[in-house]
């Protein structure tokens, strides 16, 4: 199998290779972070403009042809840099939905503003009581007339805070934890009803608690069948992860490089600590984790276009073994630098922050064991 990229998408990797080195130095960073708005959208716009916010979607969708292998390219990058631009929530999720789901109507309205970034989009559908279980959703959506009337409460919706639309999950009809009766619906998020509670989560990204409260929606706000979301959900879902994964091993690799590089500077009894075998043997796994990893987030991106069952199954499997990965790299790194590693002044802690938080997001290691598990069975 020939597992090289096209020119068209090593060019891409070279312009963000730029772009990342250029914006995402640690001291740039730890400023945007640190911003009352945590980010900045003028890179946003020029990410618009450099064509990545339009490469997963086809040409007649409004965007260049792509497809995850290119939103792969794109996160591997952002996670050397941990960008904190909402690629994800918008591009892969939003646009996901739109994508699979969307009448002709909303690509053309949603997709065309994805891609150009006038707007910004989030995903809801994380509850509290949920536990990763995309069908365990409270949140109602009642018919009135042509319309829907939601009410509800979506926790830790990642980007939430800068978006001016939300892609929300919602019960249409049956009870809370039922497969189906969940519907997908685009909400403008300066709905009357529409109420938010923002905060800076530990990575450094943004996030919101988002409560409604009799927010009116029209038919047309409707993603997909009513009632039939979830299988729509699920392939939206894996294909975030397969970004997220690609995304854990762009941030291992340079936790990795800036390891090796400080057991090469730092020196104890008089010499470096890389020349400590202990120590090699310890970042030779980092290593072999980190190329283990890739491997599997490569097969999961290649997974997502085959059978329901090959798909879950791949993903969960990259999930599970990046995962693992992604907490033993972070651990291993902190730990050869020292205390100071947990230091807000050295780029090593914000590495290690965002490869413990990929952990939870999307389901965790345990919760992608069963799901592998349960699918070997099947």
């Amino acid at each position: 199998m020939d597992f090289n990229f096209t020119d068209e998408q090593n060019m891409v990797r070279d312009s963000l290779t730029r772009l990342v080195r250029e914006n995402y130095d640690t001291e740039t960073r730890r400023e945007a972070i640190s911003s009352e708005s945590g980010w900045r959208p003028e890179l946003w716009a020029q990410i618009a403009e450099l064509g990545l916010l339009g490469m997963p979607f086809s040409e007649e969708d409004g965007g260049f042809g792509g497809g995850a292998i290119d939103s792969l390219v794109v996160m591997e990058e952002f996670g050397r840099g941990l960008v904190v631009e909402p690629y994800v929530p918008s591009v892969v999720c939003a646009g996901g939905f739109f994508k699979h789901g969307g009448t002709d109507a909303q690509k053309e309205e949603h997709i065309g503003a994805i891609v150009d970034g006038s707007r910004v989009y989030a995903f809801a559908y994380a509850e509290p009581r949920g536990r990763y279980d995309l069908a365990d959703v409270d949140t109602s959506a009642k018919k009135d007339g042509d319309g829907y009337v939601l009410n509800g409460h979506k926790a830790v919706v990642i980007g939430a805070p800068w978006a001016s639309h939300l892609v929300v999950t919602a019960r249409t009809s049956g009870d809370r934890r039922d497969k189906a009766g969940i519907s997908v619906f685009v909400v403008d998020k300066s709905a009357d009803g529409v109420v938010t509670r923002d905060y800076p989560t530990v990575d450094g990204r943004r996030a919101s608690d988002i409560y409604f409260e009799n927010v009116s929606v029209s038919a047309d706000s409707l993603i997909g069948e009513e009632g039939k979301g979830l299988p729509l959900i699920e392939l939206v879902t894996d294909e975030a992860i397969a970004a997220q994964c690609a995304e854990a091993c762009g941030a291992m690799k340079v936790a990795i490089d800036m390891t090796v590089e400080y057991s090469r500077q730092r020196k104890q009894f008089g010499v470096p600590i890389g020349k400590f075998q202990v120590l090699q043997h310890r970042m030779v796994d980092m290593y072999t984790e980190y190329e283990q990893s890739k491997s599997m987030s490569y097969l999961a991106t290649l997974k997502l276009g085959e059978s329901e069952k090959e798909r879950k199954s791949a993903v969960s499997a990259a999930k599970v073994r990046i995962g693992q990965a992604a907490h033993r790299i972070g651990q291993e790194a902190i730990q050869i630098h020292g205390g100071m590693g947990m230091t807000d002044e050295l780029a090593i802690g914000h590495y290690f922050k965002r490869l413990t938080i990929f952990d939870s997001e999307f389901g965790n290691v345990d919760h992608h064991m069963k799901r592998h598990i349960a699918l070997a069975a099947s």
